[in-house]
């Protein structure tokens, strides 16, 4: 009897799931869902596996680059420069003139992209170590950077009237890359409400900004023929407190007071997204989301996903290669597709493969950041990367791109610096798994919680007296987390804690033979006599 109702509340739980009901539910007639194992629910999408060369990769590059990157003025620059008296409101006023008479579009058609080599770049970024690479398919601004069927707004009609991706698809495919894109259009709808505004003071008090156009407005201007709309999409009433910046945040998900999409809204991205996944074939796909794109208020991101695992799989013989990230999953969520951390990392080993996305600068290129030496270094970046990557974790590094498609020098001293570490140490990150524990010393005692989706990187500082390790087979990787002033003790390798036994200590770049020795309480290493570098020393230790 027991069984029966045990099935009967299984049964109900299915019941319940698969009776969702959608505000908006993609219809028939749009793009279709390749056919295959996985259907548009979250029970299905739990039959996913992270594939293994994925997990072996650890590090990839991302170019986060579009249109808001012209300005050089950081992140969300299309959103903040309709803010009246905002630092980039006055930038924009000062440099473009007033957003009544030159809005984001406008931004757009001046980006010219005039510098961008993609096959430059990916081979620096190749050589500096990663895996994979990844580009911007369109940011929160809602411009297409492909040749895109279903966005007028795309960089073939506009700005650069160049097909962005596929220069990078190209350049990934020539240095062996699988190629990532990464989409966070689905929010366009909310994040665009600050186009409606007017300044509440001054000369143009009252004048409303250029985010309520229409097409027919664009008669003798550079854009007759083309559709404001179909970039901003604010022909719908505002958010509840859209008068509040920070409002939207709390709104993320689809909930909270946020104006709901409309059918054609998400019909648009569902069928822009899908074109994208048909053009291109993406080994990795990124979603800026909660969950999925448009969840829960529509099946948009369900079906997406269903077609990307369907699609590769029929591109590889019924074998699924495919990765695809969301943000703030649930631990059903996380089954389903793989947790994506920005500038953060949790504080223990993760169950299944995760990822985090971080950047040495700001997202969309800032000259103030390079202006100020606020990037971050080489050591910075190798820390990082070592801790995600003892905690079961990728790290995806975003690499900010100018407007004109070129890197400026500083960065690219930071990826050569980091090539140098990977030319003696990859080893030790590549086709590594987690150990039993991540690591030992003060950094992995702090308390350092996740904040929402993450950004809690940086709070803590690595020292010498940090130590992480991962493993490939019998082989222990130990990394010290800067240059030892004193031996190194490593409590976790003493033999009351670690039952293996030790074979034999070596440093990678080294020659010199090790002097170790091993207590109940610590493995001993003495300080080498030569240190082959300041960012982090590993030891690789055989065990039997």
């Amino acid at each position: 009897m027991k069984y029966r109702i045990i099935a009967f509340f299984v049964l109900l739980q299915l019941a319940a799931t698969a009776q969702q009901n959608y505000t908006v539910t993609i219809r028939p007639g749009n793009e279709p869902v390749a056919p295959g194992k996985f259907e548009a629910t979250w029970q299905s999408l739990q039959q996913y596996e992270v594939p293994q060369w994925y997990r072996n990769a650890k590090f990839g590059i991302w170019a986060h680059w579009g249109p808001q990157c012209q300005p050089g003025q950081g992140d969300w620059y299309a959103r903040s420069m309709y803010n009246e008296g905002s630092w980039q409101y006055k930038w924009h006023v000062n440099n473009y003139g007033h957003p009544s008479l030159f809005g984001f579009k406008d931004v757009v058609n001046s980006w010219k992209a005039e510098k961008w080599d993609p096959e430059k770049l990916v081979a620096l970024y190749k050589r500096a170590g990663a895996q994979y690479f990844f580009a911007m398919a369109n940011h929160h601004d809602n411009v297409d950077m492909w040749n895109s069927k279903y966005q007028e707004w795309n960089t073939v009609n506009v700005g650069p009237h160049k097909d962005i991706l596929a220069g990078w698809a190209n350049a990934a495919k020539k240095y062996h890359l699988p190629f990532g894109l990464s989409v966070h259009a689905a929010h366009a709808w909310s994040w665009y409400e600050v186009a409606q505004r007017s300044d509440t003071s001054g000369q143009f008090k009252g004048i409303p900004y250029d985010g309520k156009l229409t097409k027919a407005d664009g008669k003798g201007k550079w854009w007759e023929g083309l559709d404001p709309q179909e970039l901003y999409a604010q022909n719908h009433p505002l958010s509840e407190g859209s008068n509040t910046m920070n409002r939207i945040h709390s709104q993320w998900n689809w909930g909270n007071g946020v104006a709901v999409p409309s059918q054609e809204y998400c019909e648009k991205f569902y069928n822009r997204t899908i074109d994208m996944i048909n053009q291109f074939h993406p080994d990795l796909l990124y979603f800026d989301d909660t969950g999925l794109p448009l969840y829960p208020v529509s099946d948009a991101g369900l079906k997406i996903a269903a077609h990307f695992y369907n699609s590769n799989m029929a591109l590889h013989k019924g074998k699924l290669e495919a990765v695809l990230f969301g943000k703030i999953l649930t631990e059903q969520q996380k089954k389903c597709l793989v947790w994506d951390v920005e500038r953060g990392a949790p504080d223990k080993i993760q169950e299944t493969p995760w990822q985090t996305c971080s950047c040495i600068g700001d997202w969309h290129y800032n000259t103030s950041v390079y202006n100020n030496n606020r990037y971050k270094s080489a050591t910075d970046v190798i820390h990082m990367l070592i801790d995600v990557v003892s905690k079961n974790g990728n790290l995806l590094l975003n690499i900010p791109v100018k407007g004109d498609g070129s890197i400026d020098e500083k960065e690219i001293a930071v990826l050569e610096n980091i090539a140098a570490w990977m030319d003696i140490n990859k080893e030790s990150i590549f086709d590594t798994r987690p150990w039993r524990i991540f690591g030992e010393g003060p950094a992995a005692d702090a308390s350092n919680p996740i904040n929402a989706q993450g950004f809690n990187e940086g709070r803590i500082k690595f020292t010498s007296k940090d130590i992480r390790f991962n493993q490939n087979g019998n082989i222990l990787y130990v990394t010290i987390m800067g240059a030892p002033t004193e031996n190194i003790r490593i409590s976790n390798l003493g033999s009351i804690k670690n039952k293996s036994k030790i074979k034999k200590v070596e440093l990678l770049g080294s020659k010199e033979k090790l002097t170790w020795k091993i207590s109940g309480d610590y493995l001993e290493i003495n300080k080498p006599q030569t240190i082959p570098n300041s960012i982090a020393l590993v030891f690789k230790v055989y065990q039997g």
